[in-house]
């Protein structure tokens, strides 16, 4: 049986858009992507507002849109989501995501719209370990994943509830409706169903993860953005996951979401069974940690600890509407421009920073005339 492949590159910005395109040959995403099929672009908005590591890089985006059209995909779209916290449209335009997509002529659509899309009943083929007990309704899922490959876009960060976030998660806005905070209690059985059921709807599953800038600490908001360079890509999203929490500093075999995933055969989450492809980081471990919040507090305590009696009337009620409030009081009123403000400022003075500026006034000259990873 042939290992499971990441490609990993060290990178800088006059030439991650090459470096993008190097890590499609390395992790050989012919292979996986369907071209006779549509392609999703599942971005990531963690945060409207821009802040280094949150959210995905519109030289991620941009390097993957000219990857895929130069390999001939042709028909792509990017689909965006709401969640109860963030607002993809402010997101895309404070991010400049917007401006690459303008660029290169690739719509923009809603799972939330229904002009865009439509939730269609799916009763998955194999047994869901969490799902159909959060909706036993029944399963709905957007009508326009169906059929389609999907390449994901998430950053290499931290997260408050599944320790790590990036390729499995970033599946969680796309395929779950407005109540998928219903499943944090059980969220890590939940990234792994939602694996499951990607891999019947799909024609093809592929994600490129940035970790120019990477999120260390309580993610996915208040963290702190450290430069690390690196860019990772795969089609097995439980193998790039596992490799991006190795480089974090985490044993992946110890997250629930990869261990589960890697023993029920749905990717391998043991990096010693793991191809590298590219750049040897095998030495590195950046001794990232979660750390929490005010917020994070709080909703460990209602999703895993003492309130957990709570859940139903603070989540499942018109209650939420008080949690929301307070959850966009903080992040965006309090810590922002309390600690987060000076850390982009920071952050702006550094090479990522300069290339971010130069999305703000266009796409940049480099995006024209980008040089060839040698």
């Amino acid at each position: 049986m042939a290992r499971s492949a990441v490609a990993v590159l060290r990178t800088r910005p006059e030439t991650v858009l090459g470096d993008v395109a190097r890590l499609f040959d390395l992790a050989e995403a012919g292979r996986f992507l369907d071209p006779g099929a549509g392609t999703i672009l599942k971005d990531n908005i963690s945060w409207h507002i821009m802040f280094p590591g949150a959210n995905t890089t519109p030289w991620q985006m941009e390097g993957t849109i000219r990857a895929l059209r130069e390999r001939g995909y042709r028909d792509l779209t990017c689909v965006q989501n709401e969640t109860v916290v963030t607002r993809a449209e402010k997101g895309m335009r404070w991010n400049k995501l917007d401006r690459v997509l303008e660029a290169y002529e690739v719509p923009v659509r809603s799972n939330f719209r229904p002009a865009d899309m439509r939730w269609i009943p799916w009763e998955p083929r194999e047994p869901l370990l969490a799902l159909h007990r959060i909706f036993p309704e029944g399963f709905r899922i957007p009508d326009f994943f169906v059929g389609r490959n999907i390449v994901h876009l998430p950053t290499v960060k931290c997260h408050i509830y599944t320790t790590t976030t990036g390729a499995m998660k970033n599946a969680f806005g796309g395929l779950l409706n407005r109540r998928r905070h219903w499943t944090h209690d059980v969220i890590h059985e939940t990234l792994v169903d939602l694996l499951r059921i990607q891999r019947e709807i799909h024609t093809g599953i592929f994600a490129v993860l940035d970790g120019t800038t990477a999120g260390d600490g309580a993610g996915p908001r208040t963290m702190r953005p450290v430069t690390k360079n690196v860019i990772l890509a795969s089609a097995d999203q439980v193998a790039v996951d596992a490799v991006a929490a190795k480089l974090m500093g985490f044993d992946p075999l110890s997250i629930p979401y990869i261990r589960m995933a890697h023993d029920r055969g749905l990717g391998t989450g043991d990096p010693r069974e793991i191809e590298i492809r590219g750049d040897d980081l095998s030495g590195e471990s950046w001794g990232f940690s979660v750390g929490a919040n005010l917020v994070a507090r709080f909703g460990r305590a209602v999703w895993f600890g003492p309130l957990h009696a709570l859940q139903t009337a603070l989540f499942r009620t018109p209650l939420l509407a008080f949690f929301v409030l307070g959850s966009a009081l903080y992040h965006d009123r309090l810590w922002y421009p309390v600690v987060g403000k000076a850390r982009v400022r920071k952050w702006r003075e550094g090479p990522w920073g300069r290339l971010f500026s130069d999305y703000e006034s266009g796409l940049p000259e480099r995006s024209l005339r980008f040089r060839e990873r040698p």
